[in-house]
């Protein structure tokens, strides 16, 4: 019998060297697809990051100063010891006079506090053995603010809430008063800069007969002792720069707390 050819070919080796070819391009796009994707995803994690834990800050600002200003002295027929009511809903020094004290533009004025970026609210605090009236204090030191709660006691209140130990971190990476850093994020974040100057934390609305007014405006009613509102603004770096561009990211977030209680 006569064998019949085979007249099967394979792959000459210009083929299979463009197969290859073909296939390492369609991974090259694919891994470089996978690690755009994983950039973006740590990018908008560190984002939504950030914004939550200032989003938690200002709603806890938010309530404390919902909540300052109780028990006033108005409640009483006859005053208890001072450290059983709340003499004004922002404390600031000893005496509580609003005679030499104003609220500034921004914030802070002649007052040690309330300012830009400190601030100390009295209020009653429930806790294990009961209310007890106490001061809480938001104070910006670098680009942390740092949070402060102690029980009322006769004196200074900045002493009592700046003791070490006492102030402890609340809110990391806030930039309103990173003076140092102006020049790199005031480029590309302008609108959160308007005047490449520092950005208050606290901006305050006092009571007066014609309604509630910006307090630098509120002419003898200028005083911590009728702040109605505040106004809170908290600019926050994320953690690590973006992992598509490698610039700094900032989010804003803005919130108003309004007291709720009667004014000593």
């Amino acid at each position: 019998m006569t064998g019949q050819a085979d007249n099967r070919n394979g792959f000459t080796l210009i083929e299979l060297l463009l197969a290859m070819a073909v296939f390492l391009l369609i991974c090259g796009a694919m891994f470089g697809l996978l690690q755009l994707s994983q950039q973006r995803y740590s990018s908008e994690t560190q984002l939504s990051g950030a914004f939550q834990e200032a989003r938690l800050a200002v709603d806890q600002i938010s309530r404390d100063v919902n909540d300052a200003g109780f028990p006033s002295g108005g409640l009483f027929s006859k005053l208890p010891d001072s450290t059983l009511y709340a003499v004004s809903p922002v404390a600031w020094y000893p005496g509580y006079s609003s005679a030499s004290c104003f609220i500034g533009t921004g914030g802070g004025g002649t007052c040690t506090t309330p300012g830009d970026f400190d601030l100390i609210l009295e209020t009653t605090l429930q806790t294990p053995t009961g209310p007890v009236v106490s001061w809480i204090r938001y104070q910006l030191q670098g680009t942390t603010l740092y949070r402060a709660v102690v029980a009322k006691t006769d004196g200074d209140p900045s002493v009592p809430t700046s003791t070490p130990g006492v102030m402890v971190p609340f809110l990391t990476n806030v930039m309103n008063n990173a003076t140092g850093q102006f020049s790199q994020i005031t480029a590309s974040y302008s609108t959160m800069f308007l005047t490449g100057s520092p950005v208050p934390i606290f901006q305050y609305m006092c009571d007066t007969p014609a309604g509630t007014v910006a307090c630098p405006n509120a002419g003898t009613y200028n005083s911590p002792q009728n702040i109605r509102d505040v106004d809170i603004t908290l600019i926050v770096e994320t953690q690590q720069p973006d992992a598509q561009t490698g610039q700094i990211k900032l989010i804003e977030l803005n919130g108003r707390g309004h007291r709720l209680n009667p004014s000593n």
